[in-house]
């Protein structure tokens, strides 16, 4: 019995070893990643007031905004989630008084190459739309925030060349950069595309790549126009806008870089049918002009596009900014499906884990302490003054925009807006707190003074807020001064 029971545990033993590998093998196979988790919800539209034109990019936690604004002055939106873009302050990055490029900025985008960031931007001499002395340039950071300060760096006509130039991106190839842009010939508006030397100086002639050949790119007038590049597994796209943009029927079109030289328009294949046009049954009119972005873990694609609510909205500021995830087709092509109803609550993009700001606090640079209306007290002409930030709502402000470059602060606790007192022009005039009017002297810029840095300018006045006697004490009067770009002046946006 003994040898028995020994020569069957022997025999066992190979089954038990090969168990006990299989088990470990098992064990150490690894679950399918888990889906992405949402982002917070958003709808659309993701800006209301002057969106036109978007441009979107993901950078360091935060989501960057800057839009067409058809004045001289260009302000950019930042927020941990997309959602909250529809209620950030629009602080002003760039203003420019030089008479060949003092007005009517359009389509800016920023890029970022060696360490700055390139803020693209269409303008010219006048305010009429389309006026003949349109023209792009490039400013450039002083470092790696997006919101700058930047400075001038160059026009971009092509060397001997100075035409109407509009809708200006960056296309990279082979390491290589090519301006992107569009202009009239032949009498059609046509994409056009020039080498560059470096992110701020165009190197070569313009050579026209598309020019609209069919139907859908000639409803009101033959137009392409606003060219963005879109890469994807080796592929390169140019997605771009057709047809007359004060019509519904403005849309996307897709290019396909199918040649080694993109200079030339044989290298591009044109897709025979539009990407993305209107949605009747959504109420979406006119879906053009585009950037595109990745979620914050980089596992989505997005498109940010502009469009309308009615087929008559036109051409100007009626047009809002919206944003929608999109696929890609077997063949690696993008496949944007159709335009979103305005209003449908959406999954915003994946790995956004940031709550979305209801309010903003302001800090003053030199004290470290709040804007504060003084006990929380609601009523008109309560004083403003600098506070230990305490979390309190009377510390808090709702900043929204005006849709003339301008915002009002709604203080939280109150509901009354920031002003200045009797609307005086005068240095050391207070500043309060009173009831809406809708008067200039309730209206405020927010502009960049150094990065993280704003400076609060009177809409009226032109003069900004400044701590009294840049005082570092709890209960020291904030009032309007002229700006003089020291510390007691300078005011930091906190999201709450």
């Amino acid at each position: 019995m003994t040898r028995t029971g020994t020569r069957t545990r022997a025999r066992a033993h190979p089954w038990i070893a090969l168990a006990i590998v299989l088990f470990a093998l098992l064990c150490t196979i690894q679950a399918p990643p888990a889906t992405a988790a949402a982002g917070r919800t958003y709808t659309n539209p993701v800006k209301t007031q002057k969106g036109a034109d978007p441009w979107l990019e993901y950078y360091n936690g935060n989501y960057y905004l800057v839009t067409t604004s058809w004045s001289s002055e260009i302000t950019m939106r930042k927020s941990p989630t997309l959602a909250g873009l529809a209620t950030a302050p629009s602080v002003q990055v760039w203003k420019d008084a030089t008479a060949s490029r003092c007005c009517n900025i359009w389509a800016p985008e920023i890029h970022f190459f060696d360490g700055h960031w390139y803020l693209y931007y269409v303008a010219g001499q006048g305010i009429a739309d389309y006026n003949s002395t349109q023209r792009m340039h490039v400013a450039q950071s002083a470092g790696t925030d997006p919101m700058g300060p930047y400075t001038f760096k160059n026009d971009l006509g092509a060397p001997g060349n100075d035409t109407w130039l509009i809708d200006g991106s960056v296309l990279r190839v082979n390491g290589a950069l090519y301006l992107l842009g569009s202009a009239f010939g032949n009498g059609t508006q046509n994409l056009v595309i020039a080498p560059m030397s470096n992110p701020y100086t165009v190197s070569g002639a313009l050579s026209v790549i598309s020019t609209p050949t069919y139907a859908w790119e000639k409803s009101g007038a033959s137009v392409n126009e606003g060219p963005e590049p879109l890469y994807h597994d080796g592929k390169t796209f140019i997605v771009f806008s057709a047809s007359y943009c004060t019509t519904p029927d403005y849309k996307l079109g897709q290019l396909e870089l199918t040649g080694t030289n993109p200079l030339l328009a044989s290298s591009w294949t044109k897709k025979a049918t539009p990407v993305l046009q209107r949605n009747d049954t959504a109420g979406v009119y006119g879906p053009g002009h585009n950037g595109f972005f990745t979620s914050p873990d980089g596992t989505e694609n997005w498109i940010v596009y502009h469009a309308n609510d009615s087929a008559s909205g036109g051409c100007d500021n009626k047009r809002t900014t919206r944003a929608q995830k999109f696929t890609w087709n077997a063949d690696g092509t993008p496949n944007f499906g159709v335009p979103v109803a305005t209003g449908t609550a959406l999954a915003g993009p994946s790995g956004e884990t940031a709550a979305t700001p209801a309010s903003y606090t302001l800090v003053n640079r030199n004290s470290g302490k709040c804007l504060d209306v003084a006990n929380g007290s609601p009523d008109d002409g309560a004083n403003v003054r600098q506070w230990s930030c305490n979390g309190a709502d009377a510390q808090k402000w709702r900043i929204e925009d005006q849709g003339d470059d301008t915002s009002r602060l709604v203080n939280v606790a109150s509901g009354k807006v920031l002003d200045i007192a009797d609307c005086s022009g005068s240095d050391g005039a207070d500043i309060r707190q009173w009831s809406w009017l809708n008067n200039t002297c309730q209206r405020f810029r927010m502009v960049v003074t150094d990065s993280g840095w704003v400076r609060l300018v009177n809409a009226a006045t032109g003069k900004v807020a400044d701590v009294s006697n840049c005082a570092a004490t709890d209960g020291a009067d904030v009032r309007q001064w002229t700006w003089l770009g020291n510390r007691c002046q300078q005011w930091q946006l906190k999201a709450n």
